[in-house]
């Protein structure tokens, strides 16, 4: 592959750049309870990894209409633990070795633009356009958002992450995607999809995308 078939970077936040997946589990059942769907069991994790996200949401009994309020007061519920959540060893070296090598990072998420900020910290500084807050299925008018920001064509463009919904969203827009074998979803259920490439490491992703050696790599690592 040439060493800059993308020009763009767009991540997914949540499960790719930050760890926040044990944070989500320890949270879950306590906002099941309040808005009243069905508590995620131990053994039923490993299954839910497998599943898109209509299928975990179909599986938990959650009415479409609660979406929008549970993800509401997650968010509000993580802004209060951020302290708790960081991002993946080696995501900040990464993002700044794309930066340097001239891919642009950017972040779609559905997740707030503070709780990002706040774990980022100085990385927040190389992500150059952030598209924020999108509903649970609202990704395709962020990456469109970001796309016309960059002003870089979907063919120069990939979306990092690690849900389906999210492969699903790029490829509506016709972005490359790049599943991540260390997120929410299982990389065998992300590959069923045809990512156009998988990582399975952190390193990876800047390697693939920038030609830059795997010593070289490891070397910008903090």
């Amino acid at each position: 592959m040439g060493s800059m078939k993308y020009r763009l970077a767009i991540f997914d936040f949540d499960g790719t750049l930050s760890d926040s997946y044990p944070w989500f589990v320890g949270a879950v059942n306590e906002v099941a309870d309040r808005y009243r769907f069905r508590r995620v069991e131990p053994h039923d994790l490993e299954t839910l990894r497998g599943y898109e996200a209509r299928r975990i949401i179909e599986h938990l009994g959650m009415p479409m209409w609660k979406m929008p309020l549970v993800a509401r007061h997650m968010r509000r519920r993580m802004a209060g633990d951020i302290g708790r959540i960081s991002l993946f060893p080696g995501a900040g070296a990464m993002l700044r070795t794309l930066s340097e090598r001239g891919v642009t990072p950017a972040i779609v998420t559905s997740n707030s633009a503070e709780n990002v900020r706040r774990v980022l910290g100085e990385s927040a500084a190389l992500v150059r356009h952030f598209g924020c807050g999108a509903g649970v299925f609202g990704k395709r008018a962020k990456l469109r958002k970001v796309l016309r920001a960059a002003a870089v064509p979907p063919a120069e463009a990939i979306c990092i992450g690690d849900e389906i919904r999210d492969l699903h969203a790029a490829h509506a827009e016709k972005i490359a995607f790049g599943a991540v074998s260390w997120g929410y979803t299982t990389l065998d259920a992300l590959a069923a999809h045809s990512p156009e490439e998988t990582f399975t490491t952190i390193d990876e992703i800047a390697e693939k995308l920038t030609g830059a050696p795997p010593d070289l790599v490891r070397n910008d690592s903090p």
